[in-house]
């Protein structure tokens, strides 16, 4: 291996690490609408209330000029990086290698980080307005309660009625776009305990492959152990596709250097930027589970 890091070194790792997002990619960014930003923050949603109709009251009436309201949702980036040093010439030859551990691991700290951002921005708070100043904080107006269904407890079809009931009632009727639940294991078991899930001669809306629920009452679940803990509950979203907002300026990019600094060890390097938000209220429920249960 030549000591000098070739062009076609560097391409074959970034050709591998965009293999492995596509593999084993974020289990979020799917689930929510993107979107590509430059400079230091981007308003992602022109928002405008919703009109009513004035009842005309006598001919040659005066022409009704009825506000309508507007407000803007902001994103902001966030840079995230990961690095890793390799000494020897037979762990180098292995960053061209598309199982190289160190194009998994790099590719897996950057998508864990692209989650984060996403399930922090849903119950996080928020910002709009002109320039972005106006802090918004998530409502408990589209909570749902710990105890919801009997004692506390983790993922119940109680649960999940009355967070469906909170989506439609915000959306004015039908949810006419994907429904998405981010859940852990144990919501996951919790699921798996109730008949209306596994019984078909119950229902027929539940999806179960290989043992795992992937689909109930309209809501695709996602399953990951990054979801969120307050107060000894865990946060469980259930989202509208358009209701969270991933913003990216710059995609994961990697690059491959020597480091003079470090005995001219080679330096495997992969960074990324980007932000997320709620697009507006009311599009997003939060449902408490017991994190012990």
């Amino acid at each position: 291996m030549p000591d000098n890091i070739t062009v076609a070194s560097v391409q074959q790792y970034k050709a591998n690490v965009e293999m492995l997002l596509q593999q084993e990619g974020s289990r979020l960014r799917n689930a929510v609408t993107t979107g590509a930003h430059v400079g230091k923050a981007a308003s992602v949603v022109e928002q405008f209330g919703s009109a009513t109709a004035a009842l005309k009251t006598g001919r040659h009436s005066d022409t009704p000029l009825l506000d309508l309201s507007q407000d803007k949702r902001w994103v902001f980036p966030l840079d995230y990086e990961w690095a890793s040093l390799i000494d020897n010439e037979d762990q180098l030859r292995m960053i061209v290698e598309p199982t190289s551990p160190y194009a998994r691991a790099g590719a897996g700290a950057m998508n864990r980080a692209i989650d984060d951002v996403v399930l922090t921005s849903v119950f996080g708070t928020n910002y709009t307005g002109e320039n972005g100043t106006t802090s918004e904080a998530f409502s408990a107006t589209y909570e749902v309660g710990v105890n919801t269904g009997g004692t506390a407890s983790a993922l119940n079809v109680a649960k999940l009625q009355l967070a469906i009931r909170l989506l439609m009632t915000a959306n004015k009727g039908d949810l006419m776009e994907p429904v998405f639940g981010a859940i852990s294991s144990y919501e996951h078991d919790s699921l798996l305990k109730e008949i209306q899930v596994v019984n078909k001669d119950y229902s027929n809306s539940a999806v179960l492959e290989n043992g795992k629920v992937k689909r109930f009452m309209g809501v695709d679940f996602i399953l990951t152990e990054r979801l969120n803990i307050a107060s000894g509950n865990r946060l469980i979203p259930i989202w509208l596709k358009s209701g969270l907002y991933l913003g990216m300026w710059k995609d994961i990019a990697a690059e491959i250097t020597k480091r003079a600094d470090k005995s001219y060890a080679t330096q495997v390097y992969l960074a990324m930027t980007l932000g997320a938000t709620r697009t507006q209220l009311g599009k997003q429920i939060r449902v408490l589970c017991d994190d012990q249960i």
